[in-house]
């Protein structure tokens, strides 16, 4: 894969071709100044005006023209995510390259470029070629360890799993001086174990996977190949162990669990496992393929069953599919899981570049820093298929890119990049400020200005809430959160010192004369340490 830092290359004749459409959806004439212009106008870039059409509240059927319920975004807007798009299929020269833009799961923008699958040669000609959309399932591969780590997760809440306790407390077929043996859930998750990358064998040469039997007895000679927590390592051999702890706590099917808990839920009746009846009887799938470096001529990739590495990639979906998965990671349905261990699986546990630090593993999730964003999601790279989806949590936006090349430009940048222009050309406004109704009587002597180590600090009500804010800080920051436990004790819910104790002291007549927020005095006079001892 390319460094996500780097910008997908500008291809001018792009641009012309788009101003051509451009120019025909204003009713003008365009004339393309030269044969790459002309190439540029291709059934893809047809495509574009279609879906054009389709997002600006129209589409087409049998040839006229009917109302579109699709989410409206404004011309410029859907011509730079065409642009933005068509750029990184024509660069990277992927066969076909499905992608969508989604705010709480739905699509506002979404089109496709070049062909899902070629087809048949005949003559000079391909016959048979049909063009990627919203519901065209390609491989996602290790989007796949998302659902995985997520019903890992649901399981740690329903007290069926400690992710934190060793992996042969569920494995028992681990040998007990196997250095698997002392690996935890979480280290598999995060990609902190140390564990070695890929089953035993030459899995990726042979292309033949273990199946579940073979998979358990070659855990014996598996090995640590780094310390835990020392350093990022992609292990999707953890995740094949993650699916097998599934097997054993949820009714002895990985997928049937992933199934039934997410995907059912979700409405992603597009998400399975591998394509069921086998691609060629799919008239959705996409094909699999990689472009040679020297040649045009793409080369159909193997596809192969991923057996019991099936946790790790073994997944298929659809741009509109993983658009509502976006959705959930947004804003989890608590009957699936709870929005607090969606959190939780989104704090870093481990730095994965180190480099420049823009890159670190939560649970089950990647975590990407762009600009003065963090987007939540995962790559995918197969035999044929290269994807990538991120959410933007705090505005529930989703990007997603599903390409079927081997190689091609990449994904969690051209997720991101699309995501973000939409953020960028057509922020959601805020909510309008709404005042209170009550303020509770217990807070009303905490409110106001205390003093910190010299640090001033405001204490609000806001919606029936306690809050405090350190002045001087970026609006950006959250406050502090406090939640009441009994009459002169609060909880930090949220924020600065999360988890602390908020303890309130009192003189003889009930009067609130200092805090202690984490043990720290809090006075409404600035003081030094120990100045009223």
């Amino acid at each position: 894969m390319t460094d996500s830092s780097t910008p997908t290359p500008h291809d001018p004749s792009t641009d012309r071709a788009l101003a051509a459409l451009d120019a025909q959806d204003e009713g003008a004439t365009a004339t393309l100044d030269s044969q790459a212009d002309a190439a540029a106008m291709t059934s893809a870039a047809r495509d574009v005006q279609a879906d054009r059409a389709a997002t600006s509240g129209v589409t087409q059927v049998d040839g006229r023209v009917e109302p579109s319920t699709a989410t409206r975004l404004s011309r410029e807007t859907t011509t730079a995510l065409d642009r933005i798009a068509l750029d990184a299929q024509r660069s990277g020269r992927v066969p076909g390259l499905a992608a969508g833009v989604a705010r709480r799961g739905t699509l506002l923008w979404h089109n496709g470029f070049g062909a899902a699958h070629l087809g048949r040669n005949v003559g000079a000609e391909r016959v048979g070629q049909t063009a990627p959309d919203e519901n065209t399932r390609f491989q996602i591969a290790s989007n796949t360890k998302t659902f995985v780590a997520v019903t890992i997760m649901a399981l740690r809440d329903e007290g069926k799993l400690d992710i934190d306790a060793p992996a042969r407390d569920v494995i028992d077929t681990i040998a007990a001086d196997s250095p698997l043996a002392r690996m935890t859930p979480r280290q598999f998750m995060s990609h902190s174990s140390g564990i070695q990358r890929e089953a035993v064998g030459d899995v990726f040469d042979t292309l033949v996977m273990p199946g579940r039997d073979e998979f358990l007895a070659s855990l014996a000679h598996s090995e640590r190949v780094l310390p835990a927590h020392t350093r990022f390592h992609y292990s999707n051999l953890g995740y094949a162990l993650l699916g097998e702890m599934i097997n054993r706590l949820d009714g002895g099917d990985w997928f049937a669990s992933v199934q039934r808990r997410l995907l059912d839920p979700l409405g992603m009746t597009s998400t399975t496992l591998g394509h069921p009846g086998g691609v060629d009887t799919d008239p959705h799938a996409a094909g699999t393929y990689f472009v040679p470096p020297y040649s045009d001529v793409p080369v159909d990739e193997p596809v192969f069953d991923s057996r019991a590495i099936a946790p790790a990639a073994g997944m298929v979906s659809s741009v509109r599919d993983m658009a509502r998965w976006g959705g959930f990671v947004a804003n989890p349905d608590p009957a699936i899981l709870s929005a607090d261990t969606l959190e939780e699986m989104c704090q870093p546990q481990i730095v994965a570049d180190v480099d420049r630090w823009g890159a670190a593993w939560g649970l089950g999730f990647m975590l990407l820093r762009r600009d003065d964003r963090i987007w939540v999601g995962h790559t995918g790279g197969w035999p044929g298929a290269i994807t990538g989806v991120f959410t933007h949590r705090e505005s529930a936006t989703t990007g997603v890119a599903l390409m079927n090349a081997t190689h091609t430009p990449d994904p969690a940048a051209l997720a991101t990049d699309l995501a973000s222009a939409v953020q960028e050309r057509e922020p959601e406004l805020p909510a309008a400020w709404t005042p209170g109704i009550t303020v509770p009587p217990e807070f009303v002597p905490l409110l106001g200005v205390w003093f910190s180590e010299g640090t001033q600090f405001t204490f609000v009500v806001e919606g029936g809430t306690l809050k405090a804010r350190v002045e001087g800080l970026p609006e950006w920051k959250a406050p502090a959160v406090f939640e009441r436990v009994d009459e002169d004790r609060y909880r930090t819910v949220a924020g600065r010192e999360r988890g602390e104790w908020l303890v309130i002291t009192r003189d003889a007549d009930g009067s609130v004369t200092q805090l202690n927020w984490a043990t720290y005095r809090f006075t409404r006079e600035p003081a030094a340490f120990g100045e009223w001892l």
